[in-house]
C-alpha cells in the first residue's frame, strides 16, 4: 500500500468496528487522511488514557458508541452508514482477560461477528468485507516454522478459540450467503502481535515497558522466552486496506491471509524488552520473572505469509528494531505534550513513502 493505492479510499463509505481501540484508532486516522467517509462502531475507549481521544478524529469520522452484541443497534448504525467496505476489528483481545470472562469473550468475538455478517447479508451495497482475527487461531503445535492458512484452526485459550470460531463463522457465511454473482467479497486476516505508539492496554509487553519506564522501576517479564511475530501496527493495517481494496476490485482475490513479519523479526518477549531498553536509553531495565502456574499461553508462534506476498506483492517494511524505535518516538511526543495527530500523520506518511520506493 502506497499513497497512490490509498487514493482508492477517497469518497468510499467504510464501516469500521472496534474503531476506539488501538488498531482501530490508527486505522481511522489513515482512512480519514485518505478522504474516506468513515463510520466507526465500538464501545467507549477501553483504557484511560487512550489513543482514540488523542488521535484528533473528532469531526473527521462518524463515531457510534455501541456493542457488537446488540444486533439492533449495530443494524441501525450499519443502515445509516450504507457502507461499501466493512472492516471488522471489534474484539475482546486479551488472552488473560479471556480466562477471567470466557462467556463474554465468546459473545463478543463470535456473536459479534455473526451480528455484523447479518448486517452485511441484509443491507445491500457492501462489496468488500474483512474480518480481522489473529495469528492465535491455529492449533498450536509449538512448531519452529510458520503456520500456513490451510493449517487446522483450534485456538487453546478462550480468546484464541473464540477467534478460531469467528473464522469458521465467516467461512460459513461466505459459502452459504456470499458465493453468488454480485455478493460481497469476504476475507479474513490473521495478524501477529502489533506494537506502536498509543497502545495503553494491560498485559502487553511494550505498554508495560512504557509504564515501568515512566515509574522508574524495572519491568518483570513473565514469559521472556516466548516467541511472537511482532510488527508495527501500520504493517497489518496497510495489509488490511490492501486486501479490502483488491477484493473490492476483483472478488477472486478474497481468501484467508496471514499478516506478519519476516522470520528474522519473530523475536522473544525478552528480546523485545531489550530492544525497548536500547531505544529508550537510561531509566529502564527489565527482569526475568517467569511465572509459575500461569494461565496457558503459546510459547512459540510464527506465521508463514507467503500467500499474501504472492497474491498482492506485499512485503513488511519496518524491521522489529525500527518498529520499537517508532513506538518510543511516539511515546516521547506524548509524554512531552506534543501533537499526537501530527505524529501519527508523520509516521503514516513515512510508511507510505517507503512503499513508493
Amino acid at each position: 500500500m502506497d499513497r497512490q493505492e490509498l487514493e482508492f479510499y477517497r469518497g468510499k463509505r467504510v464501516f469500521v468496528t472496534g474503531h476506539t481501540g488501538f488498531k482501530g484508532s490508527w486505522l481511522c486516522r489513515i482512512l480519514a487522511g485518505a478522504g474516506a467517509i468513515v463510520t466507526g462502531y465500538s464501545l467507549e475507549p477501553p483504557t484511560q488514557p487512550n489513543l482514540f481521544s488523542l488521535a484528533g478524529l473528532e469531526g473527521k469520522i462518524t463515531s457510534v458508541i455501541g456493542d457488537v452484541r446488540d444486533r439492533a443497534a449495530l443494524m441501525a448504525a450499519f443502515q445509516a452508514a450504507r457502507p461499501e467496505i466493512v472492516l471488522h476489528l471489534a474484539a475482546q483481545p486479551i488472552v488473560r482477560d479471556s480466562y477471567k470472562a470466557p462467556a463474554d469473550t465468546y459473545a463478543i468475538n463470535v456473536m459479534g461477528t455473526v451480528n455484523l455478517l447479518e448486517c452485511v447479508r441484509l443491507v445491500p451495497g457492501v462489496r468488500s468485507f474483512l474480518n480481522v482475527t489473529t495469528d492465535k487461531v491455529y492449533h498450536n503445535n509449538e512448531w519452529v516454522w510458520g503456520y500456513r492458512e490451510d493449517e487446522p484452526l483450534d485456538g487453546f485459550d478462550p480468546y484464541s478459540n473464540s477467534k478460531s470460531c469467528s473464522e469458521l463463522v465467516t467461512h460459513s457465511y461466505q459459502s452459504s450467503f456470499f458465493a453468488g454473482d454480485g455478493a460481497p467479497a469476504i476475507s479474513t486476516a490473521r495478524a501477529g502481535n502489533v506494537i506502536g505508539g498509543g497502545d495503553f492496554a494491560n498485559d502487553r509487553i511494550l505498554p508495560d515497558c512504557v509504564r515501568a519506564a515512566r515509574a522508574g522501576r524495572p519491568l518483570g517479564v513473565r514469559n521472556p522466552c516466548s516467541t511472537r511475530p511482532y510488527q508495527h501496527v501500520l504493517e497489518p493495517l496497510m495489509a488490511y486496506l490492501l486486501i479490502a481494496k483488491r477484493q473490492y476490485e476483483d472478488k477472486s482475490c478474497a481468501g484467508w491471509y496471514n499478516v506478519g513479519p519476516d522470520e528474522h523479526d519473530c523475536v522473544t518477549t525478552g528480546q523485545l524488552a531489550e530492544l525497548f531498553r536500547e531505544a529508550w536509553g537510561e531509566g529502564f531495565a527489565w527482569l526475568n520473572q517467569a511465572e509459575k502456574d500461569a494461565p496457558h499461553e503459546a510459547n512459540f508462534l510464527k506465521l508463514d505469509c507467503s500467500k499474501l506476498k504472492a497474491a498482492f506483492g506485499w512485503r513488511p517494511r519496518w524491521r522489529i528494531a525500527q518498529a520499537v524505535q517508532k513506538t518510543v518516538e511516539w511515546t516521547r511526543v506524548w509524554l512531552s505534550g506534543g501533537m499526537i495527530p501530527a505524529e501519527m500523520d508523520r509516521e503514516i506518511g513515512m510508511y507510505l513513502e517507503e512503499g513508493a520506493q
